[in-house]
């Protein structure tokens, strides 16, 4: 491959100048890196509050940012801001929403193990939706929700035997899973009365998510009627088809929009008769694209006949998804976005892993140097959420860009910060 950088890859307000270097809402990414250092997280502020936009065009109220892609304080107030109820899967991104100021009612609280803490803090604020994962989770809620009134309503999360075309990590539809009651087994049934006996809480759906990054549409069309089966005769208000919705990464991928995603999930509950109020809970597809991680080059270390190894200073604590489901992607110099990119190298980060590969097989121009600031696209989701301080590697700060603007939302880790915790 020696083609440039595909446009699409990278974020809407994304550009170049004069001297073909990247602008990223028309600020020079190399000046951000001097500016807020590397590695750096930059998000297209414009494009994450249109994604937004789009999904609640789509799926209308209810539809809920799933967090677990990208959370700090702004995106939550981002997505409230633009109409988006939140996702939440723990305490942790529970406390996060609430601190940015996101009413409890308009949260969703999932989880596969939710402790009594948690439980605890969603009834505290009042959280919209619980969607129950297990049998024991309504064990807890019987203990908890004696006498409230309004008794807090909750979703059945269903695992309706789908296999989604993804990453066998992410699939979560298929029988064989942590999550969820199984329609195929009867627990789903079970599951149903089990929750209409107990008082203190109000079954108003069911929730189903097959995956994640599922491209095939046909998937999402093979659960709705697989959900309408079960859900039709319980006459509930809402019909959750969760997210998944995949992001295209590299050349030659496509994916679905949200809005066709909406629309083929219409059109399946039209074919199949299902009235209840169907509701989505998008994440990747809000912020994946929006964003570029801004790397610093530090070693080019070439041995001949092998390969050559491109090292930049951050690694698999900033972006696991390549060590943890070989995800691709693209990468491009920031100073030569136009540029033709001949060279195959192994592109590394800085870890004492020989894992710590962000991209196995990279192509970059020729001249690529010590010191260039080398662009992977694509990075929004699943690289700051789930990064690590391995080795003790400062995480990286995140800005958000918009109109010839920069402001940071998650400052840079300092040493003392690693330290801040030990006693």
């Amino acid at each position: 491959m020696s083609a440039p950088i595909p446009r699409h890859l990278l974020p809407v307000h994304a550009g170049i100048d004069n001297d073909d270097h990247l602008l990223l809402a028309g600020l020079r990414a190399e000046d951000l890196v001097e500016e807020f250092g590397s590695p750096l997280f930059v998000y297209d502020e414009a494009q994450l509050r249109a994604r937004c936009a789009e999904a609640v065009t789509t799926f209308g109220d209810g539809v809920a940012y799933a967090t677990k892609a990208f959370l700090c304080t702004a995106m939550a107030k981002l997505a409230y801001e633009e109409g988006m109820h939140l996702d939440v899967a723990t305490g942790g991104e529970m406390y996060v929403a609430k601190h940015a100021g996101v009413p409890g009612d308009l949260m969703v609280l999932h989880g596969n193990n939710k402790s009594d803490l948690e439980i605890s803090m969603a009834l505290d604020i009042g959280v919209g939706r619980i969607v129950v994962d297990s049998f024991d989770e309504l064990d807890r809620l019987e203990s908890v929700t004696a006498g409230m009134d309004p008794p807090q309503r909750v979703l059945l999360r269903i695992t309706p035997g789908i296999q989604a075309h993804t990453h066998e990590f992410i699939a979560t539809g298929q029988d064989d899973s942590k999550f969820g009651f199984t329609v195929s087994t009867g627990a789903a049934d079970e599951a149903v009365k089990r929750a209409r006996s107990i008082e203190g809480i109000e079954l108003v759906g069911i929730h189903a998510h097959i995956g994640s990054q599922v491209f095939a549409a046909e998937s999402f069309e093979r659960a709705i009627e697989v959900l309408a089966e079960f859900v039709n005769p319980l006459a509930l208000e809402e019909l959750s088809v969760g997210g998944g919705l995949g992001v295209a990464y590299v050349t030659g991928e496509e994916a679905p929009t949200i809005s066709q995603w909406g629309q083929v999930v219409a059109s399946a509950c039209s074919t199949h008769d299902v009235t209840a109020k169907v509701m989505a809970e998008p994440g990747r597809s809000i912020v994946a694209a929006a964003a570029v991680t801004l790397y610093r080059v530090g070693t080019v270390k070439e041995i001949p006949g092998i390969r050559t190894y491109v090292a930049v200073d951050g690694g698999m604590s900033d972006n696991p998804r390549p060590v943890l489901y070989g995800s691709g992607y693209e990468t491009f110099l920031a100073r030569a976005v136009s540029a033709e990119r001949p060279r195959e190298v192994r592109v590394v980060g800085k870890h004492c892993e020989s894992g710590d590969v962000l991209i196995r097989e990279a192509f970059v121009p020729a001249d690529i140097s010590v010191g260039d600031v080398l662009c992977t696209p694509v990075t929004g989701a699943y690289g700051h959420s789930m990064g690590s301080n391995y080795n003790k590697v400062l995480r990286p700060a995140v800005i958000f860009v918009r109109d010839g603007d920069a402001r940071m939302v998650v400052r840079r880790e300092t040493y003392e910060d690693l330290v801040r915790l030990d006693s």
